[in-house]
């Protein structure tokens, strides 16, 4: 699970007919359409591709195994840093020069897709339910699919097991009363705070949101036209994780760099809500496996509760030069041998469901556990305004955990401010 903290390919593909929005005829998602032939057989030519991080770092030596098969076929990948890349791949898609296929963070998907930027999936291509299902639905956009997913995280419970057995804990818990009654009896075992939840600094959304989708609580209308953001269920939501700041459970201020897993390791944390790159931190900061364990997100009643994922998708741009090859390149990045190869690689998380049938992901007790939250997992809704949105829910929640304003108050304030901001579809 350590080489996670790295992250944040023949195959003769039949003919297939894909619908692709024409750069010409509309302006965005849903309009009219035209159809774009992928040819039969091998793929041939320069596949350009760009990806962030260490995926494009290290994805230009993986697909040799792709171009061997593919002998007439040349993968071209370009590394773009992650803070540079949102602008690069706006900028490419406004001035019409695009690679064929890049890595897209989730959250950019609506705004990429509404700017005419991107290809639909061709429904020939992949199976959707071969992937996690809250990872496919961060590729739709107005009822469209626009990429693939390639690799997923999500995030789960950490604790300290030694703290949860001197409470007298033999169990993660299962509901949101075990939770907060959990967090208390790690505090009195020993934690000076029983857990630690985000308190409002940036990404506070993804720690809050999955305790409002496991209350039933949805982001958007279905047709993701308006936010439905004043529902009860957000405020109940919010209201419950809040009780943790009121009730000394959980700090109120924002967390240093490295301090969660320091703080985890000396035992001043008893829990905190994070993804899998935290494995490794977290035993890089002195703990061992046998100190502390992950589980599944506790549900509202009892049962696993519903939790956010992230990752990154494919996507084959509009203005390709290659198209052709390029599906046929997110196609094999898509087999779950080669996801599971990736996964070895660099440890990315695999989106292919089948990827977790045999090996490490199969049988890491640890892996095993993601692997499961996954199967209950929701994404944030592809609208082009969602990050700024994000942003709002951020600071709303911050209030709220400060005591300045009750989960009901907070809600509406994020409902009036989406709403004037609105989805952008």
């Amino acid at each position: 699970m350590k080489r996670t903290q790295t992250a944040l390919a023949g195959l003769a593909v039949a003919s297939l007919v894909l619908t692709a929005c024409g750069r010409d005829d509309d302006s965005g998602a849903g309009g009219e359409t035209q159809s774009t032939e992928i040819a039969e057989g091998a793929a041939t030519g320069t596949i350009e591709v760009w990806a962030m991080g260490t995926e494009g770092e290290e994805l230009g030596d993986f697909v040799e195994d792709f171009e061997e098969a593919n002998p007439d076929a040349h993968v071209k990948v370009t590394a773009v840093p992650w803070e540079a890349a949102h602008d690069k791949v706006s900028n490419a898609i406004a001035g019409g020069d695009t690679p064929d296929v890049s890595l897209i963070g989730t959250t950019w998907m609506g705004e990429f897709a509404e700017a005419d930027g991107l290809m639909p999936t061709p429904t020939d291509l992949v199976e959707e339910a071969d992937f996690f299902p809250g990872a496919w639905q961060s590729t739709e956009v107005g009822g469209t699919s626009y990429g693939v997913p390639w690799y997923v995280e999500t995030r789960v419970l950490y604790y300290r097991t030694d703290l949860a057995e001197k409470a007298g804990w033999d169990h993660a818990p299962k509901s949101w009363d075990e939770l907060h009654q959990f967090a208390a009896d790690l505090q009195e075992a020993g934690a000076k705070n029983g857990i630690y939840l985000q308190p409002g600094q940036t990404g506070a959304w993804q720690t809050y949101l999955p305790f409002a989708w496991s209350d039933g609580a949805s982001l958007t209308n279905e047709e993701g036209t308006e936010y439905t953001l004043d529902s009860p269920e957000m405020a109940e939501a919010l209201d419950y994780y809040t009780q943790f700041f009121d009730d000394g459970l959980s700090i109120t201020r924002n967390v240093d760099p490295g301090e969660i897993e320091s703080s985890f390791a000396a035992g001043t944390f008893g829990s905190f809500i994070s993804g899998p790159w935290h494995t490794g931190l977290v035993e890089d900061a002195g703990l061992d496996e046998s100190q502390y364990a992950v589980a599944p997100l506790p549900g509202r009643d009892a049962g696993m509760g519903t939790s956010f994922v992230g990752g990154g998708n494919l996507a084959v741009f509009k203005d390709a030069q290659n198209p052709d090859g390029a599906w046929k390149l997110v196609q094999w990045l898509s087999d779950p041998e080669v996801q599971q190869d990736w996964y070895d690689e660099i440890g990315d998380l695999p989106a292919v469901q089948a990827a977790w049938d045999s090996g490490e992901l199969a049988d890491d007790p640890q892996l095993k556990v993601f692997g499961q939250q996954l199967t209950q997992t929701q994404s944030p809704p592809s609208v082009p305004t969602w990050e700024q949105v994000a942003g709002t829910i951020d600071s709303l929640v911050e209030q709220a955990a400060r005591g300045d304003l009750s989960g009901a108050d907070a809600v509406e304030k994020m409902q009036s401010e989406a709403q004037s901001i609105g989805t952008g579809l």
